[in-house]
């Protein structure tokens, strides 16, 4: 496909979205490659308010430290006067060489940016002002116009892996967004140890966290299995291609501890095909009835309320992307918000 084709075909899902049912629509960060061509979810979420009436829309993340953070501040407050609040602001730090390189960033100083990134900004959303002065990130103080339209401090989530940076964003008082990479026995305990950590510094339970996950919907149960090892184990290969999870550079890069391990699983043999399995193993897929009972599964572990399913990945054709999409809001969708609904009322 060319990169026109790419954009015609995820925006042709998009639009799909609030005539089928669904409840948001997510925009990524990424840069170089064609990975995932979005180095502006921003831009693409506001496209997406100009289309839809209802939808909330849903930074799948922005990455803080390729940002000036007054600058982002600015895009996301304009978003979401032009959307009449319907944002949800997802942040990360971002993992990838290739896009810390071009953009002239050490790696090595990611974790640290992003803590004082995500304060700045988050700060500034409750204000209307950004005043900063930290190790990295100086601002003097400014007025931001137009103002917050509303406070952000419901609607925040971070993307994290890794202990450290799960620490940090409990401390600032965000949400989980779950991006499916580890066994969900270990999500479990993660949740439950980041739960713990935002009660004691912000004094209230957390968000409950939104969980994320590459989707596919056949009503063969073989099928389903077939086309989900296809698409999805292309995927994967898309990833360890653009993260190069297989190189060592990780090794010597403070704050990446988890990804190095992904590297040394990887390189130990029979590891790439092992890996392979288990990140398919943690998707979902299957029939109507087997994502429903995975997916329900998930928010039984880790808490969860919303449920992001990404249908169309590694070149996946439009016409079988929308075949799954549409699959799952007939057939997944209504069973999961009233799953939704019931898990919401108070036990008597």
């Amino acid at each position: 496909m060319t990169d026109q084709e790419v954009y015609r075909a995820d925006v042709a899902l998009a639009d799909l979205a609030e005539p089928l049912g669904f409840e948001s629509i997510w925009g990524l960060e990424h840069h170089f490659t064609g990975y995932a061509m979005c180095p502006d979810p921003m831009q693409f979420l506001t496209y997406m308010a100009g289309r839809t009436e209802r939808v909330k829309l849903g930074s799948m993340v922005a990455v803080l430290p390729w940002h000036n953070p007054l600058r982002l501040a600015e895009q996301i407050i304009m978003l979401d006067h032009l959307s009449n609040g319907r944002l949800i602001l997802g942040m990360g730090r971002g993992t990838g060489k290739i896009e810390f390189d071009a953009f002239g960033i050490d790696m090595g100083t990611a974790r640290q940016q992003f803590k004082e990134s995500a304060q700045a900004i988050m700060d500034a959303l409750d204000t209307g002002v950004m005043e900063f002065d930290g190790e990295i990130v100086k601002q003097p103080r400014v007025e931001l116009r137009p103002r917050p339209l509303r406070g952000f401090r419901d609607r925040v989530y971070s993307a994290t892996i890794s202990p450290e940076s799960a620490e940090i964003m409990a401390r600032l008082g965000t949400g989980v967004l779950i991006i499916p990479q580890k066994p969900w026995a270990q999500v479990k305990k993660e949740c439950d140890t980041f739960r713990s950590i935002f009660a004691e510094a912000i004094g209230t339970n957390p968000p409950a966290p939104i969980v994320a996950g590459w989707t596919y919907v056949d009503s063969n149960a073989d099928r389903a299995e077939e086309r989900a090892r296809l698409w999805i184990g292309r995927y994967w290969n898309s990833v360890v291609e653009h993260y190069e999870f297989d190189k060592p550079h990780l090794k010597d890069t403070p704050g990446y501890e988890f990804h190095v391990k992904m590297y040394e699983g990887l390189m130990a043999p029979g590891g790439k095909e092992k890996y392979t399995d288990e990140y398919v193993a943690l998707q979902t897929w299957g029939t109507p009835e087997q994502v429903h009972e995975k997916v329900t599964s998930v928010a039984g572990l880790t808490g969860a309320d919303t449920f992001i399913p990404v249908f169309r990945y590694a070149g996946m054709p439009r016409d079988e992307a929308e075949a799954n999409m549409r699959l799952f809001a007939t057939e997944v969708m209504p069973g999961l918000k009233q799953h939704s609904a019931a898990a919401a009322v108070p036990a008597t």
